[in-house]
């Protein structure tokens, strides 16, 4: 057996494990790396293998850097099944069509500047025909069902407790007389987070592939943040201000409609409307009502038993067409906006920022993570002035990072789930989804533990495991 990292190696995006088995290759995730456009469209265009020697693609969930990248497998001869949740397989299906769309059009202005200097125009990675080709290999599976994926391997879906039918992935495999339980984590979610259910940690383990991304960061408790957001929100809306939220569609946004919704049932922020600005957000909240049975005791408590949807409240609008979203901008009240991209590179939330972030009255509230380079990154790290759509613009509005959102796992969480698979029986550790300032400290953690095999690997590395491998 081997494993080869192809992706999510040493940095947070395009995750892509390769898996050698029993003279069988099996992909667990097929994402999209997400970077400067010229080293991103490279990297995303060719393939460390051949798509069409796969036998099986596994996903843990629907986020563009971990399912972003089927359609251009699927258009270079992957003819398999793509296994994931049944819920992961609905929000990839309006993923990757948006995702064709947004490439459509960067690549349209990308040609138009190559044009204009007589260079060969460039295709998208791929086009909605891809897409639609490979949403019909999608299988939906359920948590907690056994289901064979090639000889000697057969897998099942744990609850990650990341977003809306996100997995960890848990492969039992036999080759030559011997066997190994495999664990890949997807993403980790945070345990006592509403709306989502905890982590359903995978357990007695030879090996494991972890994420990282907060390997060296704690995030702040959830216990005050809801209030913390509804102070927010009362002192700005009474300084007659709006409220600006860079959220990404799938997760964050319905995260954030859930503690609204919440706030306003309790009376503790003002009578304001509350705006999601974001099509791709539409569509995926609309599946997230589909899964009821996927929330966690909370909202089941609060909301389901009351046959109440917690996505769904008397000031909140969803804003789907350009001309309600211009719209927006002439409000002269106080307000909310919820809009993509979370990381502030494209999308909607861009005009909004715009038309906002010049004014003091104003408060931008990042929750979630932003990669190095983006523009969400630059206002978190107080940058006075700021590039929007090629102009400068000076942030006189008020920042305010609210990190008890994060969707994903910190150190402490990590160390925590790696403590319940014991050094004696998990003999193989590897980092991934992580910056290295964030994954060597985790690294050194884990080898104070006791396991002694913790790897970083590098982008292509190959392990091998035969019977000589401790």
């Amino acid at each position: 057996m081997f494993l080869q990292f192809c992706g999510a190696a040493q940095t947070v995006t395009g995750a892509q494990i390769l898996i050698g088995v029993n003279g069988k290759k099996i992909l667990l995730e097929c994402g999209l790396f997400q970077g400067r456009r010229r080293e991103s469209y490279d990297r995303n265009q060719t393939f460390m293998f051949d798509p069409s020697a796969l036998s099986a693609v596994i996903l843990s969930h629907a986020h563009i850097d971990h399912s972003g990248n089927i359609p251009n497998l699927v258009k270079h001869g992957y003819r398999g099944p793509v296994y994931s949740t049944p819920a992961t397989a609905d929000l990839c299906a309006i993923m990757l069509r948006d995702s064709a769309y947004l490439q459509a059009k960067d690549i349209e202005w990308v040609n138009k500047k190559r044009r204009s200097s007589h260079q060969p125009e460039i295709e998208p990675l791929y086009s909605p025909a891809d897409v639609e080709a490979s949403l019909d290999a999608f299988a939906g599976i359920d948590y907690d069902r056994p289901f064979s994926i090639a000889p000697g391997v057969e897998a099942m879906f744990r609850e990650a407790g990341h977003i809306l039918g996100s997995a960890g992935i848990h492969l039992d495999i036999k080759e030559g007389g011997r066997s190994y339980r495999l664990g890949f984590s997807g993403d980790i979610g945070r345990p006592n987070m509403p709306m989502t259910r905890d982590p359903n940690v995978l357990r007695e383990l030879d090996i494991l592939i972890m994420e990282c991304t907060y390997g060296n960061r704690l995030h702040s408790t959830y216990a005050d943040v809801e209030e913390e957001l509804a102070e927010a929100v009362r002192k700005t809306a009474a300084a007659g201000g709006k409220v600006i939220i860079p959220s990404f569609a799938v997760g964050r946004t319905q995260h954030l409609v859930y503690v609204f919704h919440k706030l306003f049932d309790e009376n503790r922020i003002p009578d304001m409307p509350i705006f999601v600005d974001s099509p791709l957000a539409c569509e995926a909240t609309d599946i997230f009502k589909k899964y009821p049975q996927y929330l966690d005791r909370e909202a089941k408590r609060i909301f389901v038993s009351n046959n109440e949807t917690p996505f769904e409240f008397q000031r909140l609008r969803f804003i789907k067409t350009v001309e309600e979203s211009k719209k927006l901008n002439d409000l002269k009240f106080p307000h909310v906006i919820i809009s993509g991209s979370g990381m502030c590179e494209g999308g909607r939330i861009l005009h909004h920022l715009r038309n906002g972030i010049e004014n003091p009255r104003n408060l931008v509230i990042f929750a979630g993570f932003a990669a190095k380079e983006t523009l969400a990154r630059k206002m978190m790290d107080g940058q006075q002035t700021v590039k929007i759509f090629g102009e400068e613009h000076a942030v006189k509005c008020a920042i305010r990072l609210m990190d008890a959102f994060s969707a994903h796992a910190d150190r402490r969480n990590l160390l925590d789930y790696v403590d319940l698979n014991p050094p004696q029986r998990l003999k193989h550790l590897f980092l991934i989804h992580g910056e290295a300032d964030q994954a060597l400290p985790l690294r050194d953690a884990l080898r104070s533990k006791g396991f002694e095999n913790v790897h970083y690997p590098s982008h292509g590395e190959v392990f091998t495991f035969d019977k000589d491998t401790p």
